[in-house]
């Protein structure tokens, strides 16, 4: 399963992040999202726009494309 399937109020825990941009890799693990943590759906953006998410207090927006690559677990 992808993060762009997650519905608005679910949690997951983040699975593999090999399969994104090495530089988006980079800026997310600079925000502490790495495999193994677990993410909140705060809100998603109609028409493919930005995913918000939500991790220990911070909320973090991602497009898209990349939560179409980020490979998930629902908890």
């Amino acid at each position: 399963m992808v993060l762009s399937e997650l519905g608005r109020g679910e949690k997951a825990k983040i699975v593999d992040l090999s399969n994104i941009d090495q530089m988006v890799k980079r800026r997310l693990l600079d925000f502490g999202i790495m495999e193994g943590i677990e993410v909140q759906l705060k809100q998603r953006m109609p028409f493919k726009g930005p995913f918000m998410l939500d991790y220990c207090g911070q909320c973090l927006g991602i497009r898209h494309q990349e939560a179409a690559r980020i490979e998930i677990k629902r908890v």
